[in-house]
């Protein structure tokens, strides 16, 4: 079972508030349509191309991606 503790919400409302389609990252910007897929299903990313998108959306890594610790994660073992 996969834990997932990087959740990409934040991207979709950084897309939202700049006005941005996924259509433009891949048509305009060359982000390819297997990082969006990634994106979309909350698989990992590399750190480039989170800097692509910083740069993209004029935004802070904190505006794509967020940390958060499953239930699971916080028993102490």
């Amino acid at each position: 079972m996969v834990i997932e503790m990087i959740k990409y919400d934040p991207f979709w409302e950084t897309m939202k508030e700049r006005g941005e389609s996924t259509y433009r990252l891949i048509n305009k910007y060359g982000i390819s349509s297997a990082t969006i897929d990634r994106i979309r299903n909350g698989r990992g990313i590399t750190t480039q191309k989170l800097n692509d998108l910083c740069l993209i959306l004029n935004c802070r890594v904190e505006d794509i991606i967020v940390f958060e610790k499953s239930p699971e994660e916080n028993i102490q073992k």
